[in-house]
């Protein structure tokens, strides 16, 4: 009877999300095209509550003691599954962009939306000048006060482990001189999984760990750079796996009963 109604629960909340998504994109879209998306970025923080909310989440967020809020930095953190950026935009209290692979920007709609706010395209392709151009749009971005989320891992997670960190953030913050901030998402893969349609009660757990500044390191530190922060953002992920929550509610009854 608890899957059936967790199977209606899923639709109904997709039916909602799409709704909602379908008529709040294009009043999003025409604002940033009248307005500078900063004017509004209050509507695009509630926009992103909403979606969480539908989705039937919970999102709390935790701050370490040496996080600066103050400073414009590349927030790192693990990937789980699409509802990610909009969890990290709730949590993060600053204006903030995200790097985006550039084949999502043909996507119809999302794909607008996140033009006309000004995400920072990843090449698909790495040719030398369209990396070029990505350092140069990264570079206008925090220079300007905008932060930006990263996701070094470059695919969702499938098994709710952080996976291996690709070094471009690195290489580029070390270069640039660019804060970093790493975040753990805890609870997300409980929620929703990647290839699974299903969405599952939880609350999504967002730490934000110490800023950590680059100023003054070496193109020799960035490989010690990647490690210690891969280490800090997968301690609470695996704290929270090692203690059964990765486990959705059908699985942990079947345990113990």
């Amino acid at each position: 009877m608890k899957g059936a109604w967790y199977v209606l629960r899923s639709a109904l909340l997709w039916a909602a999300s799409l709704l909602h998504f379908a008529v709040a994109v294009p009043a999003l879209i025409a604002l940033a095209i009248v307005f500078d998306p900063k004017k509004h970025d209050y509507l695009q923080r509630a926009f992103c509550r909403r979606i969480i909310f539908l989705a039937g989440a919970r999102v709390r967020v935790e701050r370490e003691p040496g996080f600066d809020a103050r400073k414009t930095s590349f927030f790192i953190s693990n990937h789980v599954n699409l509802f990610d950026p909009f969890v990290l935009y709730c949590a993060i209290p600053q204006f903030v962009r995200g790097w985006e692979l550039e084949s999502h920007f043909n996507i119809p709609v999302y794909g607008w939306l996140m033009r006309r706010f000004g995400n920072v395209p990843v090449p698909d392709v790495r040719r030398p000048a369209d990396l070029k151009r990505m350092w140069r749009l990264t570079r206008e971005a925090i220079l300007g006060g905008t932060s930006l989320i990263v996701f070094p891992e470059g695919k969702r997670t499938r098994d709710g482990h952080v996976g291996e960190f690709q070094d471009g953030a690195f290489r580029m913050a070390q270069q640039l001189g660019i804060p970093i901030v790493p975040v753990s998402i805890v609870g997300s893969f409980r929620h929703h999984r990647t290839g699974d349609w299903m969405f599952w009660p939880g609350e999504i757990r967002v730490v934000l760990h110490d800023t950590i500044d680059t100023g003054g390191l070496g193109k020799e530190d960035v490989e010690e750079l990647r490690r210690r922060i891969k280490e800090t953002i997968e301690a609470p992920v695996e704290e929270f796996l090692a203690e059964g929550g990765g486990r959705r509610p059908a699985e942990a009854e079947q345990i113990t009963s």
